[in-house]
């Protein structure tokens, strides 16, 4: 049994990614492919994305000199308790304690052993790669700063990471194939999401997608 999932409590996902995803849901059903868009795992996914937050911008936070360490230990000791931005986010990751980062990785086990548990019943999980389909790159300002527009609102660029740290943050392995275009022409993709040490079937199914149901198509300017 597959388990789908298009979208996210609090993360919007472009009504042209959905769907392309409800287009693969429909070709999976005509293959015979048992399909449950309602199974998730017990976890809840603000939690999740908090918590890889914190895990990933702590992991990066050696690259900081002694200088910008005290900058934002400062800054993070000003910020409100009820402030869950990407930016206060990352820069309370980037002097976390080693005391909070346990409590972190704690939360992270916990998680490890709900997805265990959904993979007991599921195969894999279908989800978004992003919120959008491709985007133009923007390297304006500071990450946190940037916005793209889904379904005519902007939202935050770092809303993205949402799909990555979903099943990231519990070490699993997923695979991004080609799931068609949106009516631009703009490439859209599925992610794969098998359970632990299961890279093997979600590159099977990769490979089994993109013969019977979307293949790879180079770029205009590089398809020669």
């Amino acid at each position: 049994t597959v388990a789908l999932m298009l979208d996210a409590p609090g993360i919007p996902v472009d009504g042209e990614v959905q769907d392309r995803l409800g287009a693969l849901a429909d070709f999976l059903r005509r293959q015979k492919v048992k399909l449950d868009e309602r199974a998730r795992p017990a976890i809840d996914p603000a939690e999740a994305f908090g918590v890889y937050v914190r895990l990933l911008r702590a992991a990066t936070s050696d690259r900081q000199s002694d200088a910008d360490f005290e900058k934002n230990l400062a800054i993070a000791r000003g910020l409100t308790p009820d402030d869950e931005s990407y930016y206060a986010r990352a820069t309370r990751a980037a002097v976390l304690s080693h005391r909070d980062w346990l409590a972190a990785n704690e939360a992270r086990h916990r998680m490890r052993r709900a997805w265990a548990e959904f993979f007991t019943e599921y195969d894999l999980l279908l989800c978004p790669v992003a919120g959008t389909a491709a985007c133009l790159h923007d390297q304006r300002g500071e990450r946190h700063e940037r916005t793209v527009v889904i379904n005519g609102a902007r939202v935050p660029v770092t809303d993205h990471l949402f799909w990555a740290g979903y099943s990231g943050v519990a070490y699993l392995p997923s695979t991004a194939a080609p799931c068609g275009f949106t009516p631009a022409g703009l490439p859209v993709g599925v992610q794969i999401v098998g359970p632990q040490f299961g890279d093997l079937t979600c590159l099977a199914f990769a490979q089994l997608l993109e013969r019977e149901f979307q293949g790879f198509v180079p770029p205009p300017a590089y398809a020669s």
